[in-house]
């Protein structure tokens, strides 16, 4: 299936909130995802991606078919991790499973090495999120670790992994 990385745009706020609005997605995130997703959430996150490239935070959206299908981005890091990125992703669940995901995380990592001089961009997911590590995996990345009870959500305490991917 086809797709493209693109810079989000205001207009795209409508198309996003039936795909975000999703506990299956919102649940695999940091709380910071909300859940219900409403439309002034959609507002304040493609505002916040608009104006991101001045916070060193590359967010882009997964356009499929015209449409805003998800989002991936790179949040570098700072001081002695200045070289480091930390990889966030999304993608409506009808993308789920056409290796849409992993495509876009070898292009946002070839930016990220490229234009941004990264030399490690990392991912945390929680060690239940296997679609997730699978897809980092397929797109490259290393299991490096597994922190346990690193993660508190919903009312419970579980693992993440650390996933990383270097120059």
């Amino acid at each position: 299936m086809e797709f493209k990385l693109r810079d989000w745009k205001l207009s795209d706020a409508e198309g996003i909130v039936p795909l975000a609005n999703n506990q299956k997605i919102a649940g695999n995130l940091r709380n910071t995802f909300p859940y219900p997703y409403t439309l002034d959430d959609a507002h304040l996150f493609i505002t916040k991606s608009i104006h991101s490239h001045k916070r060193n935070h590359l967010n882009k959206a997964i356009e499929i078919d015209g449409s805003p299908s998800g989002s991936i981005s790179l949040l570098m890091q700072e001081d002695v991790s200045c070289k480091s990125g930390e990889l966030g992703f999304w993608l409506g669940e009808p993308f789920w499973g056409k290796g849409i995901m992993a495509d876009a995380i070898t292009q946002i990592c070839e930016t990220g090495f490229e234009d941004l001089a990264l030399e490690r961009i990392y991912a945390r997911p929680f060690a239940e999120n296997t679609a997730a590590r699978k897809t980092l995996e397929k797109a490259g990345f290393q299991l490096e670790g597994i922190f346990k009870k690193s993660i508190f959500k919903n009312g419970k305490v579980m693992d993440s992994c650390m996933y990383a991917l270097t120059r």
